[in-house]
């Protein structure tokens, strides 16, 4: 991801919130992503079911939203002082996790679709299928589905690891970066 004209210091605020709603929806749809396939089909199934299609359209909202903001307020110059190899490392990070997001939701959405089933949000309304019924399809994008999950999951796991190892360890301010000032954020 490109940097703005934002000086070393803090995201701004857009960019925060953005960032942490998508967090909190990362945090819920891929456990109960993960749960789905070994629940009895019923009530408890359908609810998260729904719950993981509509976090999956919110998310894929939330990215476009995300990446509208990078282009218009920027991002704050990397942290004085970190290394280069740490910045490529986080600059290969951030732009995977920018892009499976992105595409994440598409293919769940693509496989739902081809596989038949509604996409409501929320409950409020139903996203049209974008494919004709086809299991061949489905069973490929389901499949696909989950290795970008089981990937997300861990670059999720890297990025918070790497946050934390700066909040810690190193103790530069890396994470203070994203976080709200509320919370000690710059």
């Amino acid at each position: 991801m490109t940097y703005g004209s934002l000086p070393a210091g803090g995201y701004p605020g857009s960019s925060k919130w953005l960032h942490w709603l998508v967090a909190l929806c990362v945090i819920i749809a891929v456990p109960v992503g993960i749960a789905l396939p070994r629940l009895d089909p019923g009530p408890t199934a359908d609810s998260l079911y729904n719950l993981h299609k509509s976090l999956g359209a919110l998310i894929f909202l939330l990215m476009v939203l995300r990446i509208v903001n990078r282009f218009t307020v920027g991002a704050p110059a990397p942290e004085p002082g970190l290394a280069a190899w740490k910045r490529v490392a986080s600059s290969a990070v951030h732009g995977l996790l920018y892009v499976l997001l992105i595409v994440q939701p598409i293919v769940g959405y693509l496989a739902n679709s081809a596989f038949g089933a509604s996409t409501p949000f929320f409950g409020i309304f139903t996203i049209p299928p974008a494919v004709a019924q086809n299991e061949a399809l489905s069973n490929n994008l389901f499949a696909l589905h989950r290795l970008i999950g089981i990937t997300l999951a861990l670059l999720v796991l890297i990025h918070v690891g790497a946050a934390l190892q700066h909040y810690f360890i190193e103790k530069d301010g890396v994470l203070q970066r994203m976080l709200p000032q509320a919370f000690g954020g710059k």
